[in-house]
């Protein structure tokens, strides 16, 4: 399985001759991404609706160009300008060819200035299994109590409310049995989403786990 990164939380899973896009925002996107990186999708995944997760104006373009399948929360897809997409809620297992995706909890954070528009109330994490490794994707999200296990596991850390920070996010990827850790979401412009790198590179190397920072459009084969 290969795992390629892309801006913010952007992820291209390949597997068994699959191509799996994972939230396309917009972030420090360029045509470049759909015209030569984003190609041959056979499947797009959503976590939720913020525009940093969900480029819709590009997502419509690929699920016409690949007749690839989108799948989405309800939430998403009454905020966002998608068509031909599969609601899907947590608990749902999807299948792509030879690979299971498994459709999980995320519990995105809250703070006043979100109230309405950008509130999250529907938020789901994605469990990629295919080749015998797992990939878990969190989306942005607080620490919650759960029994998922995984290979590897992709995260924020930023923290501030709204995902988990370098402590918590630590103990959180170590519950899971993850024996490498990848922290995405580290493109946001905000000074308030900006990550201390070598403090959660030390505070990974604590809990005995390995980790990679991806630069974007770097792959990794696990």
């Amino acid at each position: 399985m290969k795992i390629t990164k892309y801006h913010q939380s952007c992820l291209l899973i390949e597997s068994k001759g699959k191509r799996i896009l994972v939230d396309p925002g917009n972030i420090s996107y360029s045509d470049d991404m759909y015209q030569k990186y984003w190609t041959n999708i056979d499947c797009i995944l959503i976590t939720h609706k913020h525009d940093d997760h969900c480029l819709a104006d590009v997502i419509n373009k690929i699920v016409m160009r690949d007749n690839a399948k989108l799948y989405v929360t309800f939430e998403t897809l009454e905020n966002q300008p998608l068509y031909g997409a599969e609601i899907i809620k947590q608990g749902q297992i999807i299948d792509i060819g030879k690979i299971t995706i498994g459709v999980v909890r995320a519990e995105h954070g809250y703070l006043p200035f979100m109230k309405n528009k950008l509130e999250v109330r529907e938020n789901v994490g994605y469990i990629i299994n295919a080749e015998g490794k797992s990939v878990y994707i969190t989306s942005d999200t607080i620490c919650f109590k759960n029994g998922y296990t995984c290979d590897v596991i992709c995260m924020p850390f930023n923290g501030n409310g709204l995902t988990m920070g370098i402590y918590d996010g630590s103990l959180f990827a170590k519950a899971t049995n993850a024996k490498l850790v990848i922290p995405i979401h580290l493109e946001h412009p905000s000074p308030e989403m900006q990550v201390d790198l070598e403090k959660l590179k030390n505070r990974i190397e604590a809990e005995d786990m390995e980790y990679k920072f991806l630069d974007i459009g770097e792959t990794i084969e696990i």
